[in-house]
């Protein structure tokens, strides 16, 4: 039976990992892999983190099953981060459960609301490459509409195309902040538009949260969520602490879920407890008992905090940067400053990309996104005119 799967073409960007690891270049760049770097070029543990697990080590003194809810202290531990302080459970309407990584997260988001009947996801292109092929593995439809334009901005007309389109029942799936791959994010005012959008047509959010933090800051970059709860009946959020806690390899993740009332919550858990259960059973435990020590101890906390504000910075630097170089070459840098993230795309063409990956040693996705992290003030100059060099 095997015989009749079709081979399956290798996955993009891990090919483009190999490619760079036997690059022998010493000054190659690496633009594709989403983690974040220091000004040194490493993806260290956060000092938070280390402390967390020495005490994960001293203290804990067993491995047995925590059942397929996770680990609840970690999970309402990020709640007041999310919701907010004053009432993060929004009377009663929100709880969470532990997932494996944000893309465990949205898979159960999509697996629940598929459960519930809803027949279709909304979303702006482009997105999270995974995005697309988990609605497609769960038989979920996707209709899509442009997330951005040319100039560079939101592109709001296409968004309230979609979701007047969107018939009565359907989801809509929204970055957060920092989104993935174009590091274009709704302004204050636009999600306060759009959260009034979406619950005049009556659809269901879906919120993927994968990068709180590494905007504006953790308040700042929740605003867009928290509007949105604040003006529907239901929600369904995916967050990840790959990112903002230097989680990637550990799988750290939660979904969380507003309804209407407390009653219909102990409902939709009980689903998710049970896709859960027959998708991963448990999810992991290390990284999620990790960040809930960090959030447990005012130390650790403000530990944390402190690293992710030296993040933060180091990325707006390497922005601000690339937009000071203004047009070089066919490619105008200036919008890279006032995008968030990791991420940001650049109008090249495949051969051109190509190109810069084999006369300059300069790998990125295909697509032309690069992550900004893997620049530093070392070789941004280099990258620079290179990519001016090849788009002339």
């Amino acid at each position: 039976m095997l015989c009749n799967l079709e081979q399956q073409p290798a996955d993009a960007l891990l090919a483009l990992i190999k490619l760079y690891g036997d690059d022998t270049r010493p000054d190659k760049i690496d633009l594709g892999v989403g983690v974040y770097r220091t000004g040194q070029g490493g993806t260290p543990v956060f000092g938070a983190i280390k402390a967390a697990e020495q005490r994960l080590v001293d203290i804990q003194d067993s491995k047995a099953y925590l059942g397929p809810e996770g680990d609840m202290g970690f999970v309402h531990a990020l709640m007041p981060y999310i919701f907010g302080s004053d009432d993060p459970a929004m009377g009663g309407r929100i709880e969470g459960m532990q997932a494996p990584g944000g893309t465990g997260a949205v898979r159960l988001a999509v697996a629940l609301a598929k459960k519930a009947g809803v027949p279709r996801v909304w979303m702006g292109v482009p997105s999270w490459p995974n995005h697309a092929q988990i609605y497609a593995d769960l038989g979920m439809e996707l209709k899509t509409f442009a997330h951005a334009s040319k100039s560079g901005t939101t592109d709001m007309g296409a968004l309230r195309g979609a979701i007047a389109e969107a018939a009565e029942g359907d989801a809509i799936l929204l970055h957060g902040c920092c989104h993935n791959p174009t590091g274009i994010d709704y302004s204050n005012a636009e999600w306060d538009e759009i959260a009034g959008l979406i619950a005049d047509a009556k659809l269901l959010p879906i919120l993927d949260l994968a990068y709180q933090g590494l905007g504006h800051g953790m308040e700042e970059d929740a605003y867009g969520v928290r509007r949105v709860l604040a003006a529907v009946p239901e929600a369904l959020i995916a967050y990840s602490c790959d990112k903002n806690f230097g989680m990637y390899r550990d799988r750290v993740g939660a979904i969380y879920v507003m309804a209407q009332d407390a009653a219909v919550l102990t409902r939709v858990l009980s689903n998710g407890h049970a896709l859960a259960r027959a998708a991963w059973s448990m999810p992991p435990d290390h990284g999620g008992a990790a960040v809930r020590l960090v959030l447990e101890d005012e130390g650790l906390t403000a530990l944390w905090l402190d690293e992710l504000d030296t993040m933060r910075t180091r990325m707006s630097q390497v922005r601000a940067r690339l937009a000071a170089a203004g047009q070089q070459g066919g490619v105008d840098f200036t919008p890279l400053g006032s995008q968030n993230g990791l991420f940001s795309m650049l109008p090249l063409s495949v051969e051109q990309i190509q190109q810069l990956r084999s006369e300059h040693g300069i790998y990125m996705a295909g697509s032309g996104r690069i992550n900004a992290a893997g620049l530093t003030m070392g070789n941004i100059d280099k990258f620079i005119a290179d990519v001016a060099a090849v788009s002339a």
